[in-house]
Parts: C-alpha cells; sequence; structure tokens
C-alpha cells in the first residue's frame, strides 16, 4: 500500500513536467514536419545546401544527405535535437527524485514508514519508468498523427523505429541519473548536474562520430541508435540494443546495493 502511494505521489508531482516535455518535444518535431512539407520541390536545392555543409557538421549532427529527401531521413535530423531534450528529461528525472528526499530534508518521514528503503527506491524508479513511457507515448501518438495528417504517405515503420529510441536512450539516461544521485549523496543543484552530464554525453558522442571512432560509441547513449543504419536496415543494431539494456539493468542493481546499506542524513 505504501508503494502504491509513493508511486502515485511521484507520478502525480511531475505530471506537469510530463505534458511540458512532450508537448515541447512534439512542436520541434511537428514544426519540422512542416518544413519538411513546404519545401516540397525544393528539397532537391535544400539536400545540396546540406552537402556543400562542412563534413564536420554532418557527422556531428547525424545529418543524412542521402535521405533527406524523404520524411524519415528529413526527420532523423531533427530528432537528435528532440533526443537532447528528452535525454535532459530523463537525467534530470533520475537524479530529482531520488536525491529530493535529501535536499528537501523530508528522508526522515519517509525512512519512518514501514517499507523497506528498496521498496522506497523501487517505487520512484516505477514511477520515473511510468512518467518516461507517458511522455514518449503522448509524443508518438501526436507525432505520428501529425506526419500522416500533413505529409501523407511515409515509411510509418522506420518513422516509428527513430521514435521509439527516445524511450529506449531516456530509459539509460534515468538509470543513470538515479545512480549518480545514490552515489552522490546531496545534490545541490538537480539542473546543473543534469545538463552538464546530458551534454557530455551528446558532445562525447558527436566527436566519436566526428574522429569515426566506433568504439566511443558505447560511452554515449545518443549514439546507440544510428539513424542511417535504422533507415537502411528497418531494425535496430543488436549489440547496441544489448548493451543499452545491460547499462541499464547494471545502474539500477548498483543503485539498489548502494541505497539500502548508505548513510542517508535526516535532518
Amino acid at each position: 500500500m505504501l508503494m502504491k502511494n509513493i508511486f502515485r505521489h511521484e507520478l502525480k508531482a511531475y505530471s506537469k513536467s510530463i505534458i511540458v516535455w512532450a508537448c515541447s518535444m512534439t512542436l520541434l518535431a511537428v514544426l519540422y514536419i512542416f518544413l519538411f512539407k513546404e519545401l516540397g520541390r525544393d528539397i532537391e536545392e535544400f539536400k545540396a545546401f546540406l552537402s556543400n555543409m562542412p563534413e564536420v557538421l554532418k557527422k556531428g549532427f547525424n545529418i543524412l544527405v542521402d535521405s533527406v529527401a524523404t520524411l524519415e531521413g528529413f526527420y532523423s535530423f531533427v530528432f537528435s535535437f528532440v533526443l537532447l531534450c528528452g535525454g535532459i528529461q530523463a537525467m534530470n528525472l533520475g537524479i530529482a527524485i531520488v536525491s529530493k528526499e535529501v535536499r528537501d530534508k523530508t528522508a526522515d518521514f519517509l525512512m519512518t514508514k514501514p517499507i523497506s528503503r528498496l521498496g522506497i527506491l523501487m517505487s520512484k524508479l516505477l514511477a520515473a519508468f511510468s512518467a518516461l513511457l507517458m511522455t514518449n507515448m503522448i509524443y508518438l501518438g501526436l507525432t505520428v498523427f501529425a506526419a500522416v495528417a500533413v505529409v501523407g504517405a511515409f515509411n510509418l515503420k522506420v518513422f516509428c523505429l527513430i521514435s521509439f529510441t527516445l524511450f529506449f536512450v531516456q530509459l539509460m539516461l534515468m538509470a543513470l541519473g538515479i545512480m549518480i544521485a545514490v552515489l552522490a549523496g546531496k545534490i545541490k543543484s538537480v539542473i546543473s548536474v543534469s545538463l552538464s552530464t546530458v551534454f557530455g554525453f551528446y558532445v562525447l558522442g558527436s566527436l566519436g562520430s566526428i574522429l569515426g571512432e566506433e568504439k566511443v560509441r558505447y560511452f554515449s547513449p545518443f549514439r546507440y541508435f544510428d539513424p542511417v543504419y535504422i533507415i537502411g536496415h528497418a531494425a535496430y543494431e543488436t549489440r547496441f540494443v544489448v548493451t543499452g539494456m545491460a547499462v541499464i539493468i547494471a545502474a539500477i542493481a548498483l543503485s539498489c546495493l548502494v541505497y539500502v546499506k548508505k548513510d542517508i542524513h535526516t535532518v
């Protein structure tokens, strides 16, 4: 019963945040869908413009020049920015949902309840997972609706596969955020830690793409799902799906082990 109460409390606390993030990312994607429609016959000129861009920029931002004439190829360009926004949301959520008890000095109230520390952490984890799931359901539903209404015919499977990667990347960053919160203890500014960590991952992934270092992809969740591969194969790279799942499981397992044993300052 207490686990349900904690779950409901946390989910309610982040309900406005879910709507704001989901609508903001949807608006960004939909604007580019309308832009694609407006380009129309000028898409070839836009393609030529992208071709003349420095190779560093094309690699750094995953610009697919050969596929930009299709909605899914054009969409993959803006989606890198959607991923960045989603990553900030997930990391911020993961850190905040665990660290706020210590930061706001409410841990003493929670710890006196007849519920184990593991139960507390799992309730918060489930709430964070549900928040991200709801965010993605809103984003995917509205974006697909807009794409169908505005463009009409396009590769729906590839479009959805690209969109689904938002949820996978967010799960990784949320798990890492929870781990950071558990290991770090009191965090004064959640947003500063979230932004610096997410941008660090993003820049690292971009540098890896620019330098052509394949191994760097393993250290940046933003590069686990290559749009070029997804568009060409209509599937994900198995090795990165497996690695991503391993990262999530390992981060959560470590967080649980540390959280149940660590000293938590309640006052």
